[in-house]
């Protein structure tokens, strides 16, 4: 793999855009409904974005120049305080400040898989996605939650929920104020996510046709996503708790998904039209954050809020209004993303 991989970008620039899609919408209360998480189980394309992107963190590990334990705790120290500076901003309450988030757990399963791939073989990183999947699953069913017992899957009864209230407090999601979605026991099965771009990345440096490579990750896709529907039967596909069932199923349809941009982008050539993706996905970190403080800027000041009124409401139905400010304001980000690109700016964490 000695040039840089396009389809990466793309699926990296895929996930941010979605993301910014998702988390912006005009009018939180009239969103289509795949644009909103599952409530509880289940799954909706809202629920791919952020499995995707941990998945891709792990391809990429394999494909980068980090080769020392000291570059990777470097790199995850720098992804939580970026996630604690996103989420405190613009008042850094130190009383309540969330902890644990989006870019505290990529910061923290990167610690976690770096350590992994750097000391293990390719064996054991296939013993520990197995061994995170298992603890994971045993812990929830096992460990008993005072008061309710073990077992329970629920929002209010789950294991992974008394331990965040336990040990969080109030540096809780503010959402929920007594459990975080990225919280502490439900980043077991997240680093096996991750560890499973590690496999995706090992078979990408296989010395074998473009075509072969992408038929195993195809395949391994399928399987990842079977065993997800049948461990659904016993522990339910759910993105806040990341199940074992949710790891496998998203993780597979990361695999499939990868293989289709991989044999259509790198193998077939196809990249002129995906070429703003690429873009996107060059300062991927970069824009997120742009994109979570802006609308935070925007929300204090009173001016979002103005402008969807006088600009976008009047122009479609309230659900259509609420989509077409969320396309306007990712690809405001898109022009931030290309002024670094034309500048040839490119920020590496």
């Amino acid at each position: 793999m000695g040039k840089r991989l396009v389809s990466l970008d793309v699926f990296r620039g895929a996930t941010i855009a979605l993301m910014i899609i998702v988390n912006t919408p005009g009018d939180g209360r009239h969103a289509y409904g795949p644009l909103n998480h599952s409530q509880w189980d289940g799954w909706t394309i809202t629920d791919v974005v952020f499995p995707s992107f941990v998945w891709i963190v792990g391809v990429a590990m394999t494909l980068s120049r980090t080769r020392t334990l000291g570059q990777v705790l470097r790199r995850a120290a720098i992804l939580y305080a970026l996630g604690v500076m996103m989420y405190g901003f613009p008042y850094y309450d130190l009383h309540t400040i969330r902890l644990l988030g989006v870019l505290q757990r990529i910061g923290i399963c990167y610690a976690a898989a770096g350590t992994i791939y750097l000391t293990t073989s390719l064996r054991g990183q296939i013993a520990w996605i197995i061994g995170l999947l298992s603890s994971y699953w045993l812990i929830m069913m096992l460990a008993p939650v005072p008061g309710y017992g073990a077992g329970h899957l629920d929002v209010e009864r789950n294991f992974a929920h008394y331990v965040d209230s336990m040990v969080l407090g109030s540096h809780n999601y503010a959402h929920t104020r007594t459990w975080d979605p990225e919280g502490i026991v439900s980043t077991l099965p997240a680093i096996a996510t991750m560890l499973f771009g590690v496999m995706a990345g090992h078979l990408l440096r296989v010395r074998r046709e473009l075509a072969e490579r992408t038929t195993w990750m195809f395949l391994m896709g399928n399987l990842l996503m079977a065993a997800g529907m049948i461990c659904n039967v016993w522990m339910p596909i759910n993105k806040k708790l990341w199940t074992t069932s949710f790891s496998l199923f998203m993780a597979g349809l990361d695999f499939v998904i990868f293989a289709m941009c991989l044999w259509l982008i790198d193998g077939r050539g196809y990249q002129r039209m995906v070429r703003p993706l690429v873009i996107m996905g060059m300062n991927a970190i970069v824009v997120y954050l742009a994109s979570e403080m802006v609308e935070e800027t925007l929300s204090l000041l009173g001016w979002r809020e103005r402008l969807y009124e006088a600009v976008f409401a009047p122009l479609a139905s309230p659900y259509n209004a609420s989509l077409l400010y969320a396309v306007v304001y990712t690809l405001a980000m898109y022009g931030i993303a290309y002024g670094m690109y034309r500048r040839g700016w490119f920020v590496r964490v």
